[in-house]
């Protein structure tokens, strides 16, 4: 005997045009697998994080070191940390062009079709490169241990300072994957992220300290959210302190992601 399956008639379904924001996660970690599934099978989009590392920690070292410090061992303290922070969120500029690329691509054209959250495609690509940041960032300090750098603060503290930079370059991905989504090409994409970028990393206190600048200068130097999350890495790592700096760096990180996530999904929603 065959047994016949009702179907209801669209007028009587309840559709939702919305989702939870358990299934925004959910959606978004899968999203996220896929992009370490592209990481896997094309590893050489790691060679920037696993050379530029090496590259900047030697040449900023034993080029500035002698002049601003005296010496290469007295200036690791004050390098190491900025090279970190500048060479991680340098690292986030590729997510907006490889997000450009996809789109152009029609990758995202797909994901839109699907009963997926809206967010968790460009959510899940921004989770995916956090792998990138973490990274730049073993590969950073592991240089500076090499080089003779001994943070005073002791393992836990620079474990914290590392996740405390992984976290705040994702939150900075964002304003990256923003002009990904509203640009029309990758390489636009690069220019206009590393014109925002260079003045915010090298207008900081991440080579030199603020005071040996002119005091016009400074103002700047003191405001730049780099110069914060520089300080907050060189008191964690070095002093084992969790001072102001990295609260301001959080607070900052999180008031990005809740002005760019939106702008960033709305962009992408109307042109994708």
């Amino acid at each position: 005997m065959t047994t016949l399956s009702v179907i209801t008639p669209p007028s009587e379904r309840r559709l939702k045009n919305h989702v939870s924001l358990t299934q925004s996660v959910a959606h978004s970690l899968t999203m996220a697998y896929r992009g370490v599934l592209k990481i896997k099978r094309t590893p050489e989009q790691l060679f920037d994080v696993t050379l530029q590392p090496i590259i900047f920690t030697l040449m900023f070292t034993y080029i500035f070191g002698g002049a601003i410090a005296g010496s290469v061992d007295a200036y690791l303290p004050t390098i190491i940390p900025g090279i970190l922070v500048q060479t991680v969120i340098t690292t986030s500029v590729v997510t907006g062009v490889q997000l450009r690329e996809d789109m152009d691509k029609g990758v995202f054209d797909r994901f839109k079709s699907l009963p997926i959250a809206r967010i968790a495609p460009l959510a899940g690509a921004l989770l995916a490169d956090t792998i990138r940041y973490t990274i730049a960032t073993t590969l950073t300090f592991t240089m500076g241990f090499i080089l003779g750098y001994r943070p005073a603060g002791g393992l836990g503290f620079v474990f914290i300072a590392g996740l405390l930079v992984i976290v705040c370059s994702w939150a900075i991905s964002w304003i990256f994957a923003f002009f990904g989504v509203i640009a029309r090409s990758a390489s636009s994409v690069q220019g206009i992220s590393f014109l925002v970028l260079f003045p915010l990393t090298f207008l900081s206190n991440a080579f030199v300290p603020a005071e040996t600048m002119p005091e016009w200068l400074q103002w700047f130097v003191n405001i730049n959210p780099v110069s914060h999350l520089v300080t907050a890495v060189r008191e964690l790592a070095n002093n084992g302190v969790w001072g102001p700096d990295a609260w301001l760096a959080l607070l900052g990180a999180a008031i990005i992601v809740a002005v760019f996530a939106p702008l960033t999904v709305r962009a992408y929603m109307r042109k994708a």
